[in-house]
């Protein structure tokens, strides 16, 4: 789940000359601008990798015989800033940034203005995307696959799981070490956990506006949020150990050192397939209020020279049988309503409420919750 403002930039190349290229299908064209060729730059784990250069490219060129769908590929985004930085210089400058899409930064992109309108005429099955989930990625961002958190659990330990928040933290300081979640900075697991304590005391119409804005005045209404997750610190596992990212908190349940968590849920999904998670283990979603989620966004850039079949290409990504695709390759749950999918998926999903998927707080938002967390909650 995983943002800062540009500095002034001098002449710099395009976005291209600085990525790592990873060419999927036929090279053809020299970047950006070439009518039947258009420039993907992403960046994230190996699996999103492997999710453009096996699937989404594949796809799309067969779909579209005589197109041509380069990637460059930043693996873990490790170079996020500098690419960000030349995207901004080469559109002020008014040059080609040798990239139509981005599935990479697109939140930053999409705040600072980068990004060509994306709506119903541009990407007609945007109208099968709930709304708020499009809200929450700026403008001309556009999701196109998600995961929740879900709250994964032992049942041979935990016969009867909790369903709401409530009765969630009531479990936990009845079951002294026995849960705990990782810090919010390091992983989108733990900060929903941390965002949905936060949620419990804070009116909706302050949320929404924290949603898609920055209202830092607004952030009083989590004080009673703080104080609940710091009295919850002597009952988390070792009387407050939060581990270092999501995978660390997978483990401790894996390995019976815990017996329920927040995780996510495609990695929950994808860890029983490869068996790194038992079976026999479960998860859910709670309600009032549910864990938030969060959806990957790509966003056509406004300075393209091809834009036509980069939405071409976003809408593509947006059909039921492509959204499956992505379903199957890495657990990632559909962007699009689920009534447009088969049951299957469907019932595969189920756990993870897909169709009421929550979005998180504005970045700015989010930076604030990662420092007051450790400010407010760790126990010293």
């Amino acid at each position: 789940m995983r943002r800062s403002t540009v500095a002034g930039a001098a002449v710099l190349a395009p976005l291209i000359v600085a990525l790592t290229a990873c060419s999927s299908g036929s090279a053809a064209g020299n970047g950006s601008g070439g009518g039947n060729a258009i420039t993907v730059a992403a960046s994230g784990d190996t699996n999103v990798q492997e999710l453009w250069q096996q699937v989404l490219i594949p796809d799309f060129q067969k779909a579209n015989p005589g197109t041509t769908v380069k990637l460059t590929f930043d693996l873990h985004g490790s170079n996020d800033q500098q690419n960000f930085a030349r995207l901004a210089a080469a559109t002020q400058q008014g040059k080609d940034p040798g990239v139509d899409l981005v599935a990479s930064f697109t939140d930053k992109a999409a705040g600072a203005g980068l990004l060509a309108e994306a709506g119903a005429s541009q990407v007609p099955s945007l109208a099968n995307v709930d709304p708020a989930v499009v809200a929450a990625g700026g403008k001309g961002a556009v999701p196109y696959r998600a995961s929740s958190v879900l709250l994964a659990y032992n049942p041979s330990k935990v016969p009867d799981p909790p369903t709401t928040l409530d009765a969630l933290l009531a479990w936990i300081k009845a079951h002294p070490g026995r849960f705990t979640y990782n810090s919010p900075k390091s992983g989108g697991s733990g900060q929903a956990f941390v965002v949905t304590v936060l949620d419990k005391t804070t009116p909706q119409a302050d949320r929404d506006q924290m949603t898609t804005g920055y209202h830092k005045d607004l952030e009083k209404d989590w004080d009673a949020g703080w104080k609940t997750l710091s009295d919850l610190t002597p009952s988390v596992y070792q009387k407050g150990v939060y581990p270092n990212g999501n995978n660390q908190v997978l483990q401790l349940l894996s390995s019976g050192q815990i017996d329920l968590a927040p995780v996510w849920s495609d990695q929950f999904i994808s860890g029983q397939a490869a068996g790194t998670i038992p079976k026999t283990m479960k998860a859910q979603q709670i309600k009032d209020p549910s864990f938030t989620g969060g959806a990957a966004y790509v966003g056509v850039t406004k300075a393209s020279k091809n834009q036509a079949l980069a939405y071409k290409l976003v809408d593509f990504m947006l059909q039921p049988d492509e959204q499956a695709k992505i379903a199957d390759k890495i657990a990632g749950y559909p962007a699009i309503s689920m009534s447009k999918m088969s049951q299957a998926i469907q019932d595969r999903f189920a756990a993870a409420d897909a169709n009421t998927l929550r979005p998180g707080y504005n970045p700015d938002h989010s930076s604030d919750i990662n420092n007051l967390w450790d400010q407010k909650v760790p126990g010293q």
